[in-house]
């Protein structure tokens, strides 16, 4: 080691394990940066179609985040990490282990230890992923359509699979901040036909031990017909389906809500109903935005966005951020922790933004003042006259 370590140093080492061949993992901890709620990023080395790149898990407080880099491209994120964010890296090699420890001062302080690793880990990045929901064991996939008769995915429904698949981890992620002796009343508004619905209650039937109860509320006639008709051929007693409008739905005993995709003012609708229940996990994924957007149209407001909402293509996307940020608000007035985030990918569908509130100890203070003032603010500057939500709450 040289008298005065460095960044660099530590990266160069890096380098010169993965040419090697020595590598096995890297990590950082101890993060002191501005990212909300990262709290790690593991490192490991995997092929993509033949090539090494460098796999990034970014460990959040309530979900991991993985990216795919170069050498090269790992190399600049290190050196921006180190330097303004993590105190503490551990590099592991077949043939030593490293630690970076950043001090108060930024002093710089690197020691090499024996390795604790004496054996390459796989570095496919093919292997077969867990999932939650397999498809050849459920046959209520092959019921709604997802498999064949051998369960086996069709063709035309892999993607459908994959949310399902995906939609479970990202519940079951949320589901692992609930206490763990809850007992789960869940209420889907807008199921459809059912396909996350069933999944979700597979899901928690395989890891809820006490009493569970699933409901899907569906407008369509036919639809809720068939999926009761699945839910009893495949034993699933507490779930079950019925018909009519999320408005007229008495939702006051279930504790966790959820709408995906449910139009317009729809969602507004059934995040009340949750904030009526005192529902302890709100999940929505709103779809589409008509309220908000006549209104800034009709309000026609100067201000330094006029160059932006003169275009009917931004207006739109503007419309859309506008009504979920001031949902979020609202939800917080209402008591909740809020976070809003991607869950598909805008290839799938760009209606890809999820809204998840979490009802907040009764020991918790809001600064409703603070609130209301700042969801006016926003409707003053957009010109919006009220928001539904808004409006069913009576703020």
């Amino acid at each position: 080691m040289t008298q005065q370590p460095s960044i660099s140093q530590f990266i160069h080492l890096f380098n010169e394990s993965a040419a090697n061949n020595s590598f096995v993992k890297l990590s950082l901890g101890n993060y002191k940066g501005r990212e909300l709620d990262l709290k790690n990023i593991y490192i490991q080395k995997i092929q993509i179609k033949g090539k090494v790149k460098f796999s990034f898990t970014y460990r959040f407080k309530t979900r991991d985040i993985v990216k795919n880099y170069s050498i090269e491209e790992s190399n600049a994120i290190l050196h921006q990490y180190l330097s303004d964010g993590f105190r503490v890296a551990n590099l592991f090699t077949i043939e030593f282990d490293c630690q970076l420890e950043r001090g108060k001062d930024n002093k710089i302080l690197i020691r090499e230890m024996k390795a604790s690793h004496h054996e390459l880990p796989p570095q496919t990045h093919d292997r077969n992923k867990k999932r939650h929901i397999e498809a050849n064991s459920k046959s209520y996939l092959h019921d709604l359509g997802i498999t064949n008769s051998d369960g086996q995915v069709y063709k035309h429904a892999q993607e459908k699979f994959k949310q399902i698949n995906h939609y479970i981890e990202l519940m079951r992620v949320m589901l692992d901040q609930l206490p763990k002796d809850s007992i789960l009343n869940v209420v889907d508004m807008g199921s459809g036909k059912g396909y996350l619905t069933f999944a979700l209650y597979d899901y928690l039937l395989q890891t809820q031990v006490k009493g569970l109860r699933v409901t899907g509320v569906e407008f369509k006639e036919d639809m809720v017909t068939l999926c009761n008709e699945v839910a009893i051929k495949n034993k699933f007693n507490g779930l079950h389906f019925v018909q009519g409008s999320i408005q007229d739905f008495d939702a006051k005993e279930m504790n966790i809500m959820i709408a995906l995709h449910a139009c317009d003012t729809a969602t507004d609708d059934a995040i009340f109903k949750g904030i009526q229940a005192e529902a302890e996990l709100i999940v929505v994924a709103p779809c589409c935005h008509k309220q908000i957007r006549k209104q800034i149209e009709l309000g026609k407001k100067e201000n330094e966005l006029d160059f932006i909402l003169r275009h009917g293509i931004f207006l739109e996307r503007e419309a859309a951020m506008i009504t979920d940020s001031l949902r979020a608000l609202i939800l917080e007035y209402a008591g909740y922790k809020t976070k809003v985030f991607e869950f598909v990918s805008e290839a799938n569908t760009p209606k890809n933004i999820m809204i998840v509130a979490e009802k907040l100890k009764s020991n918790i203070l809001v600064n409703k003042i603070e609130l209301l003032s700042k969801i006016k603010l926003a409707k003053d500057f957009f010109g919006i006259a009220n928001h539904h939500l808004e409006g069913l709450l009576k703020i």
